[in-house]
């Protein structure tokens, strides 16, 4: 019947627009029959083909339809597939570039560029977060570091600040003991008819009470810088100069013992040791969402106190030169990343993908699956928020290689509702594990150029739709124009709806011989 014909024509213009299984066909057997082919060669072989196969698919069906109809049409759309087939032909695609992922290409790929170099790996972040960089050349560092010493005692090792905070007591200690005998010794104290068994007999009044030799001197500063007070040592109004020390020593102990405190608090309450809590994937992907490549990292956190208004960035680093020649050896490029959206902050409740979109602001916007191989970058990713038991900022890094990227692959969810226990649980064994999807070789450009052509073709078939069944003319035999009333009744006059695209419907009902 007519009406069926015209849906058949549809489709076919429909069919040869997208890519066909028998691209893939193509591209398998191509390279089983040259395994010196590059692999550009079959990318683009297999993009003709689809188009091609198009167009075979659509002709055939025109054969079988028998119908004028679509013979007119199938003319209206075969300069558009030539001519989306020559584009292809002609473009100077990229190396690899390819509508269907092939894990078996991607691994020789990475197998070639591995046994190519084996030089060592250079990042500026490590993976644990910890920045890989080394400075020398500093005149006066050591100066420097001593004029912030409440910051370089919290930077500093463990060791190094229990080393400083022990000295702290035992040199002040000396040092006090020092002055205690040196007034002991000046006022005559240690004479050996004015120590404490003679005094009663001479009648001397020593300036502290007690003291024998150093020993005694340095049992006395301790008692007095921490106040212990046991009674057998104490200061006498004969020398005015131990009453000034004994205040004194007082006020240095307590200062000295808040510093040090201060210090190991500040260093135990670090927001750093928060970051190992805090998970970022091993691996980042890149695959298709809505059409368009995304690149995509996961972030997790284990505790159950969230991190509150946290925010994600990244910065891909890597060497740029200028218009003048200038050459930025590490220059830093803003990623837009987000969630569900491109809004950087994101509700941190559970672990969470983060997505780049790949569009034409990205530095990856031209880069397919083997120049991301060969290229030499690094993302660097960054988590800020602010600590909900303690209010302070914290910030976990982490970072990419190329080499750490997998394309055609997606993260494996990890967030399942719990009927037993009631609640949403997330397993972290699932954290770092992807899987495979079809997902294009080429890059983002490409394959942003690709779809336009699938765009144009299909516009071109509804316009050659559109084109033919208004200039078609009511003839005899059973076909009329009909049109849709209210109610779902078809009158006898005007022109079907569908789609609102105006068609022709053939009449089932015979016309009578009268």
């Amino acid at each position: 019947m007519f009406a069926v014909a015209m849906e058949r024509g549809a489709e076919a213009a429909t069919a040869a627009s997208a890519p066909a299984t028998k691209s893939d066909r193509g591209a398998r057997q191509c390279q089983s029959q040259s395994q010196a082919r590059t692999v550009s060669q079959c990318q683009r072989q297999s993009a003709l083909v689809s188009v091609r196969h198009g167009g075979e698919m659509k002709q055939q069906q025109d054969e079988e339809a028998g119908g004028p109809l679509l013979n007119a049409l199938h003319a209206k759309i075969r300069p558009a597939a030539a001519a989306a087939g020559s584009f292809l032909a002609a473009s100077p695609l990229p190396r690899h570039n390819t509508f269907t992922s092939n894990a078996s290409s991607m691994q020789a790929l990475r197998v070639r560029h591995r046994s190519g170099s084996r030089k060592p790996r250079k990042r500026v972040v490590f993976k644990n977060g910890d920045c890989n960089v080394l400075q020398t050349n500093i005149s006066k560092r050591r100066l420097r570091y001593l004029q912030d010493i409440f910051t370089t005692l919290v930077d500093v090792q463990w060791r190094w600040t229990l080393l400083v905070f022990a000295l702290s007591f035992v040199l002040s200690w000396l040092g006090f003991a020092v002055i205690w005998w040196l007034i002991a010794f000046s006022h005559g104290d240690l004479e050996p008819n004015h120590l404490p068994d003679s005094q009663e007999e001479s009648n001397w009044t020593p300036c502290v009470v007690n003291i024998f030799n150093f020993a005694s001197c340095f049992l006395f500063s301790v008692e007095t810088q921490h106040t212990i007070g046991y009674g057998s040592r104490s200061t006498t109004e004969e020398c005015p100069e131990a009453i000034f020390i004994m205040c004194l020593q007082s006020i240095t102990g307590v200062m000295i013992q808040a510093f040090m405190v201060g210090i190991v608090f500040a260093k135990m309450s670090r927001p750093k040791k928060r970051t190992q809590t805090l998970l970022f994937s091993r691996s980042a992907v890149i695959c298709q969402r809505d059409g368009q490549l995304c690149l995509m990292f996961r972030v997790g956190d284990m505790r159950k106190s969230h991190i509150i208004g946290a925010g994600i960035r990244a910065q891909l680093i890597r060497s740029r030169q200028t218009k003048e020649g200038e050459l930025l050896a590490m220059y830093q490029h803003e990623l837009v990343v987000g969630a569900d959206s491109d809004q950087s902050d994101i509700f941190f409740i559970w672990p969470t993908n983060i997505v780049h979109k790949i569009d034409a602001s990205s530095p990856l916007y031209h880069m397919s699956a083997a120049d991301m191989i060969r290229e030499r970058f690094e993302i660097v990713v960054i988590l800020e928020g602010c600590i909900e038991s303690t209010g302070q900022t914290t910030q976990a890094r982490s970072s990419y290689l190329p080499s750490e990227i997998l394309w055609g692959h997606r993260f494996q969810p990890l967030v399942s509702f719990s009927k037993d226990r009631g609640g949403y649980e997330v397993d972290y064994s699932l954290f770092n594990n992807t899987y495979e999807v079809e997902t294009p070789l080429c890059s983002a450009r490409d394959l942003e150029h690709f779809n336009r052509i699938q765009d144009e073709i299909r516009h071109s078939a509804e316009i050659s739709v559109r084109d033919m069944a208004n200039s078609l003319v009511p003839f005899g035999g059973g076909l009329r124009r009909v049109t849709s009333e209210p109610g779902g009744q078809v009158g006898q006059q005007g022109a079907l709806q569908h789609a609102g695209v105006p068609l022709l419907a053939l009449d089932q009902t015979p016309e009578s011989p009268d």
